[in-house]
């Protein structure tokens, strides 16, 4: 058996073709803010750190946890992302990940790419990055305000996200349907479909996205104050970005490397991700024709984060990390430095 893919990452077949178009037209325009901003505000300095990020928010993905009624969940790491780079910008790094995550692992899929993209790398960081700001206004960099804003913005941002992927899911069978009301695309309705989204992700995936975020602020508060900065002083990204004061992040990257088997260790499978032989076994009568339809459209290379010369085993997962973190890192670093390069130089010194 494969490796469950992550909970919240909208398989083909769930969404009609009509909503998952929508959902990327939805998308576009945060993607081209983000590469306003990317374009604005970035320099060659504070490439490396957002390369890191989109590589931190993959493999904090990989990392599934147990959540009521026997089903996972996951961290995205896209409130720390929105803290330290602003919500349009991780919107750009969070996104990398995803699509990588669809592309090579087949987690999420490519007709959902950009209903992913919204609930993960838009709603996210930006009703995480709003209430960071609210709770933490005018206050020092090392105020307690803002450790609360924090938490309370990855809590919120992560549930929130989970919501509107419930909605996605239980509007299905309400507008798409046979002519006797069989579903074509999700089975559940929105009485199903939002709850068991909600409730699970308060109860447990949205707080470790809390604890995740809360933990590396207070630590940042101690050891690089600047970094907390950037965003309304992009200026300090030279002494933020320095190799000794990111080496935090490559510490934590390389842990989660080694320690990120331990994903494998949660019960059950991701709710909302089931193939038809899966909604079959869990008692569903009739299998929806467009899910049945849709659901291999994309055979991902690395399907399920195995290596086929490895099989389903730990070695195969960790070696998956380090594959993936790489080409998000790699492909992180290459868009970014492409937009630096074309950022015109208005104050006539080198970037």
């Amino acid at each position: 058996m494969l490796h469950s893919p992550a909970y919240m990452h909208i398989p083909d077949g769930y969404l009609s073709p009509i909503i998952s178009l929508v959902l990327f037209l939805l998308t576009l325009p945060f993607w081209y803010r983000g590469v306003q901003r990317l374009r604005q505000m970035v320099n060659a300095r504070s490439v490396p750190l957002i390369a890191l990020l989109a590589a931190f928010s993959f493999v904090i993905m990989m990392f599934n946890v147990p959540l009521p009624g026997g089903t996972t969940g996951h961290a995205v790491g896209g409130a720390l992302a929105a803290i330290i780079l602003g919500p349009e910008i991780a919107s750009i790094a969070i996104s990398i990940a995803l699509i990588i995550q669809a592309l090579f692992f087949g987690d999420g899929g490519i007709l959902a790419i950009g209903a992913n993209c919204f609930n993960m790398a838009v709603v996210l960081p930006y009703v995480s990055y709003a209430i960071y700001r609210w709770l933490s206004a005018k206050s020092p960099i090392t105020s307690r305000r803002r450790l609360v804003g924090a938490a309370l913005g990855g809590w919120v941002g992560l549930t929130t996200a989970a919501f509107f992927a419930g909605v996605e899911f239980g509007i299905q069978p309400f507008l798409f349907h046979t002519a006797n009301g069989t579903p074509l695309y999700a089975p559940y309705p929105l009485s199903v479909s939002v709850p068991v989204m909600v409730v699970p992700h308060a109860l447990v995936a949205s707080i470790v996205e809390a604890v995740i975020t809360v933990l590396v602020v207070a630590y940042l508060q101690r050891t690089n104050q600047p970094l907390l900065e950037l965003v309304e002083k992009p200026e300090l990204v030279a002494e933020a970005s320095r190799p000794r004061r990111l080496r935090w992040l490559y510490v934590v990257l390389a842990v989660a490397i080694v320690a990120v088997p331990l994903g494998l260790l949660a019960p059950g499978t991701a709710w909302g991700e089931w193939n038809s032989q899966q909604l079959a076994s869990r008692g569903l009568s009739t299998i929806p024709q467009g899910l049945a339809q849709l659901e291999n459209l994309w055979n991902a290379p690395l399907s399920g984060y195995n290596l086929p010369s490895l099989g389903n085993s730990n070695a195969g997962y960790i070696l998956s990390a380090v594959v993936g973190i790489i080409v998000v890192a790699v492909v992180a670093w290459l868009f970014t430095t492409l937009l630096v390069a074309r950022k015109p130089n208005t104050s006539g010194k080198s970037n």
